[in-house]
């Protein structure tokens, strides 16, 4: 294994292990830590963890296992990938899961880059952006979970740790790996490092070839595979067909949208935290409906801000959470166990709980569905496709366009 990584939520273990397999690498996406060494053939292994928003002591613990095992089993570099609008609270998890794994792994200088420029994620003078908005005007300051209300990177993992925090500026980075490598600190500290171009992102993984620790979204993998002489391909895809679901559980404003626009055309069901809470509303009785559909349904919980907000302030927010996620879990097992074949999950969270449920250990990486989401392979007797889209990922009609993807042969 060349390259090991460790993804704090399953929606992102999935989109950096398309980045790695499109660069070339033969790549397998774990969920959590395995408990036996990976095949010999592999270049890349991604540990999907889901530990963007579960306790920091939880969160260290488990990505310090996760290093240990991507290192025995030959991992020359560890990523460790966060979303590419850098989620995180004061209190963590970003930085002291950086402190952790660059204490284990002896790093020096540990570049951090959360840009995605192809999803309009960019970083200048070390601010993220989201599209032409600061990160605090897209939406991402009302997240239910990890509300982002600072757009400078410098300021908001500052909050998060002791160790230094260094910034190497576009127009150093726009000169190319040397002048990256020249510029990079020699001690141990953070580097925020600008990049609002695929080719600024190349550049970034270029020059830090030598380092054992990085950290970033999934467009830092864009220069690694070519570190180890591999050049792009497209992964392969044999065609899985059959039944099919929509599962949302994401509130972001993209994935509102989307599930308006699939609910036009697709029967639907909203669930909500009060009837699960009541027991009006069960997994039994929602998989019974799922399966007597004619077409893939929605089952979606992307309320708008205002509604989210009502119900964590009437519930608690882990009530409401906990409440959704395990409903989810619950039914993804009875739809498989009943014959769905064809999964598509939007949100992180609501990625996490379906991937559980299903009890996946390892899923392959298929085509591109749309940037930084590919279908998925779960490795089971019985063939299953997936798709677990993080919230602002995809188009209009991303539901519809995995769906079809996952019946088509590539």
């Amino acid at each position: 294994m060349k390259i090991g990584v460790i993804a704090d939520d399953f929606t992102g273990a999935s989109d950096i292990a398309l980045f790695l397999a499109e660069g070339g690498m033969r790549v397998a996406q774990f969920v959590g830590v395995p408990g036996t060494s990976a095949t010999a053939d592999l270049d890349a292994g991604v540990v999907a963890l889901k530990s963007r928003t579960c306790p920091v002591d939880e969160a260290v613990e488990q990505s310090l296992a996760a290093a240990e095992w991507l290192h025995a089993q030959g991992a020359e570099q560890i990523v460790f990938k966060v979303c590419s609008t850098f989620d995180s609270t004061d209190q963590g998890n970003i930085g002291p899961v950086l402190d952790a794994l660059s204490h284990q792994l002896d790093a020096g200088p540990v570049a951090i880059c959360p840009a995605l420029p192809d999803y309009g994620r960019s970083v200048y003078q070390g601010h993220l952006f989201v599209g032409d908005t600061l990160l605090n005007e897209s939406g991402m300051q009302d997240h239910p979970l990890t509300p982002m209300t600072d757009p400078d990177l410098r300021r908001v993992l500052g909050r998060q740790t002791q160790i230094n925090i260094a910034h190497i500026a576009a127009e150093t980075v726009m000169q190319g790996t040397d002048a990256i490598a020249a510029a990079m600190p020699r001690d141990h500290c953070y580097v925020i490092i600008d990049a609002i171009r695929d080719s600024d992102l190349v550049a970034i993984g270029r020059a830090c070839r030598a380092q054992p620790l990085i950290c970033g979204g999934s467009g830092i993998a864009l220069g690694l595979p070519a570190n180890f002489g591999l050049s792009g391909k497209t992964p392969g895809w044999a065609a899985i067909d059959g039944k099919g679901v929509v599962i949302s559980g994401s509130c972001s404003r993209a994935t509102r949208e989307q599930v308006a626009r699939y609910r036009a055309i697709a029967p639907s069901r909203e669930v909500g935290v009060d009837a699960i809470l009541s027991g009006q509303l069960t997994a039994a009785e929602l998989a019974a409906w799922v399966l007597g559909q004619p077409a893939p349904p929605l089952i979606y919980s992307s309320a708008d801000p205002e509604k989210l907000r009502a119900v964590q302030q009437k519930h608690g927010a882990a009530v409401a959470a906990d409440a959704i996620e395990g409903l989810f879990a619950d039914l993804a097992a009875r739809l498989v166990a009943g014959g769905v074949t064809r999964v598509v999950v939007a949100g992180g969270e609501t990625s996490g709980a379906v991937v559980k449920g299903l009890n996946a250990e390892t899923l392959h990486i298929g085509p591109r569905i749309a940037v930084g989401v590919p279908a998925m392979r779960i490795a089971a007797d019985q063939p299953v496709a997936i798709a677990l889209k993080s919230g602002n990922f995809g188009g209009l009609d991303f539901f519809a366009e995995a769906l079809e993807t996952m019946r088509t042969d590539h």
